[in-house]
C-alpha cells in the first residue's frame, strides 16, 4: 500500500489535508468521493522513514516553554472545531518570542500554499525531530490533538528532569567557584604582602612558609597569564567538542569517569526510553521509531550504538536483543524491555523504564552532592588553615626571640 497526501473539503466546505494509504490515486480519490468529500488533489507521500531520517535541527534556538504552550493552545483551538490553518493564523500573531513566532509565520504559509503540516514543520529545520515525526503520525491516524498532547506531555516530563539536575547542581557550581576564588586571592595577594613583610623584617622562614611564598609569588607573576590561558582553553574545548570528532571522543571520556559515567549513562536510557514510548504510542512504526529516539540523544556513543541495534533489528532481532549485543545498555533495562516485548506491552514498558532510570538519576545526584559539598568544604578548611599557619608561624617565632 502506497501512501498519499490528500487534499479535500468536507460538507460544511472546509478544507483538510492528510496522509492516506491506497494501493492506486484512483482507488484513494474513489474511497472518499464515495463518502461525499470534494478531493482537490492527492501525491504520492514517501514514507515517515524518510521524513524522520532527513530532519537535522538547525543551530538557530527558541524558547521551549513557549513552543510548548503554543502546541496546548494549538491543541485546545483544533478541538473547539477551528480548522488547521486559522488556528495558525491567531497564535502566531500571539507568541511572545519573535524567532518561534517567524518560524509559525512560515509554516502557516507553507500550509495555506498546499503542504501538509507535518512537510512545513520539517522544512523549518529548527522543531525537534520527535515532534515533526509526531505530527506526520498524527496526520496519517487522524488523531493530530491526541499525538501533540502526548508531545506537550513528554517534554514537560523531560523538562522537569533536568530542572531538578540543574537546580541541585547550581549550589555545588557556586561553592567550587567561590573557593576557587578565595584560594586565588590567597595566594596571589596575601602571600605576596606577608613575603614582602618578612623580606623587610629579615625573619629566618620555616619550610612550610617558605614553599608557601615560592607559590604566591609565582602565582603572582602569572595570573593574568594563567587566566587567559583558562578562557581560551574552555574556549577551544568547547568549540572543538562541537564537532563531531570532538563529541565523540569527549561522550566517551564522560562515560569513562567513574559514577558521573553511570548516572549519565542512565540519564540518557530515560531520555531515549521516553522519546521510544512516545512514539510507538503515537503510531509510529518501530523502525521509524528508532532512528527518530537516536537522534533526539545527545551523546554520540549512544547514536553509534542504537544505528547498530536498528541495523540488527531490521535484520530481524528483537529490540532487546539488538541492545543487549551492543554492551552498553544497563541489564535492568534490558530485561524489562524484553518483558514488554515478551507481553506485547513494549511502549508502556519503556514507560517504565523512563521513571525508573529518572529517579534513579535524581537519586544518585542527590547522594553525590550531599558528599560534595562537605568534601569541598573540608577541602578549603584545610587549605585556609595551612595558609594561617604557615604565614603566622614566623610571626611566633619572632615573639619567641623578642621575648628572650
Amino acid at each position: 500500500m502506497a501512501e498519499w497526501t490528500l487534499k479535500y473539503a468536507d460538507a460544511r466546505g472546509e478544507i483538510h489535508q492528510q496522509v492516506a494509504e491506497a494501493a492506486s490515486e484512483r482507488e484513494l480519490r474513489d474511497r472518499y468521493t464515495q463518502q461525499g468529500f470534494l478531493v482537490y488533489n492527492i501525491k504520492p507521500r514517501s514514507e515517515i522513514g524518510g521524513l524522520a531520517s532527513g530532519l537535522r535541527p538547525s543551530g538557530k534556538r527558541f524558547n521551549l516553554e513557549k513552543f510548548l504552550i503554543f502546541n496546548q493552545q494549538f491543541v485546545t483551538l483544533i478541538r473547539a472545531g477551528l480548522p488547521i490553518l486559522r488556528a495558525l493564523d491567531l497564535l502566531a500573531e500571539r507568541l511572545t518570542d519573535p524567532k518561534l513566532s517567524s518560524h509559525i509565520r512560515n509554516v502557516r504559509d507553507e500550509v495555506k500554499s498546499g503542504a501538509l503540516l507535518s512537510d512545513a514543520f520539517a522544512k523549518q529545520g529548527v522543531f525537534p525531530p520527535i515532534y515533526v515525526t509526531s505530527v506526520l503520525a498524527g496526520e496519517r491516524s487522524g488523531s493530530l490533538a491526541e499525538v501533540i498532547e502526548r508531545f506537550v506531555t513528554y517534554q514537560k516530563l523531560a523538562l522537569s528532569v533536568r530542572k531538578k539536575l540543574l537546580v541541585s547542581l547550581m549550589y555545588p557550581a557556586l561553592l567550587i567557584v567561590l573557593v576557587t576564588c578565595l584560594i586565588v586571592f590567597l595566594i596571589t595577594y596575601v602571600v605576596p604582602n606577608f613575603a614582602e613583610l618578612y623580606k623587610s623584617m629579615q625573619a629566618q622562614l620555616p619550610t612550610p612558609t617558605l614553599i608557601l611564598i615560592a607559590i604566591g609569588t609565582t602565582a603572582r607573576g602569572y595570573v593574568l597569564f594563567g587566566f587567559a590561558a583558562l578562557v581560551v582553553t574552555i574556549v577551544a574545548l568547547r568549540m572543538w567538542s562541537k564537532t563531531p570528532a570532538g563529541k565523540e571522543a569527549f561522550d566517551r571520556a564522560l562515560l569513562k569517569v567513574p559514577v558521573l559515567g553511570e548516572v549519565w549513562l542512565k540519564y540518557q536510557v530515560a531520555q531515549f526510553s521516553r522519546v521510544l514510548s512516545t512514539l510507538l504510542i503515537g503510531g509510529i512504526p518501530l523502525m521509524q521509531a528508532l532512528d527518530t529516539s537516536a537522534d533526539s540523544l545527545g551523546t554520540q556513543v549512544l547514536k553509534k550504538v542504537l544505528q547498530k541495534a536498528t541495523k540488527l533489528v531490521r535484520e530481524g532481532q528483537s529490540l532487546s536483543g539488538a541492545l543487549r549485543i551492543t554492551g552498553v545498555f544497563p541489564s535492568l533495562s534490558l530485561d524489562m524491555i524484553e518483558v514488554g516485548e515478551s507481553t506485547g506491552a513494549l511502549p508502556a514498558m519503556l514507560g517504565s523504564v523512563a521513571e525508573f532510570y529518572e529517579d534513579d538519576v535524581a537519586t544518585r545526584v542527590t547522594a553525590a552532592l550531599s558528599l560534595i559539598e562537605p568534601v569541598i568544604m573540608i577541602i578549603m578548611g584545610i587549605f585556609v588553615a595551612f595558609v594561617l599557619i604557615s604565614l603566622y608561624l614566623p610571626i611566633f617565632s619572632l615573639a619567641d626571640s623578642i621575648r628572650s
